[in-house]
């Protein structure tokens, strides 16, 4: 049983956390998909700070989530919304899919701070994972902070073993960071509002969808921009 006062202070933590996070959870996809852009610029174009090449070239699916919101009260939380577009057997990226990243996290804490992620996929069954719908970062697939650089040699798990490596970006600040536990999940509904209902997330990797909107496929054509330099 939970004593009287932890509960009540658990109580406290979670009436502090839901209304970030809902508050949170209303840009619109449009403007999710224009943030992303913008972090996936700002990240790759950081002179030695961005992620590196190689890696990037022999990723198997990029997902991008501006504004990942962590707020903490003993009990913390973080919510964020993004994009994820994976490479197809040719080597050119897919229009990407819109995607949630929620987790839960308990020990001291307090605050509300406001991270951009980048989740770089190296293996195939982390993208299987994601199709299906949902993923958890270190259950479902191996994840480790990443690298940074202009080469993946000083990679942070020494072996490259991971089969995610995730970024961070916080105060300017880029840096590989360790996000075990966190969900992935398919955003059904923002893929209904731009790419109409009935669209699964295959069928956007595999390139069945048309009239996609400018800030949609600028992401892509961003991540293709980026692998072939």
């Amino acid at each position: 049983m939970i004593k009287t006062p932890l509960r009540r202070l658990l109580l406290v933590s979670l009436i502090l956390l839901l209304p970030a996070m809902a508050v949170h959870a209303e840009d619109p996809p449009l403007v999710r998909a224009q943030n992303s852009v913008r972090v996936l610029k700002e990240i790759m174009e950081a002179p030695d700070k961005s992620i590196p090449q190689d890696l990037l070239k022999d990723a198997k699916a990029i997902a991008v989530i501006p504004d990942l919101l962590k707020v903490g009260f003993v009990f913390g939380g973080r919510r964020g919304e993004g994009l994820i577009s994976v490479k197809g057997p040719d080597g050119t990226w897919s229009n990407p899919s819109f995607i949630t990243m929620t987790g839960g996290s308990f020990g001291f804490q307090a605050g509300v701070s406001s991270t951009d992620v980048i989740l770089v996929f190296r293996t195939q069954r982390g993208v299987d994972s994601i199709v299906n719908g949902k993923f958890t970062l270190g259950a479902d697939a191996a994840a480790a902070a990443g690298p940074v650089g202009r080469t993946a040699t000083a990679s942070t798990d020494g072996q490259f073993k991971a089969e995610i490596y995730s970024y961070s970006r916080s105060r300017g600040l880029f840096a590989g960071v360790a996000l075990d536990g966190s969900a992935l999940r398919i955003d059904y509904d923002a893929n209904e509002a731009i790419y109409g209902a009935g669209i699964t997330p295959r069928r956007i990797f595999e390139g069945g969808v048309g009239n996609v909107a400018g800030p949609v496929v600028d992401f892509r054509d961003r991540l293709e921009e980026y692998t072939q330099r």
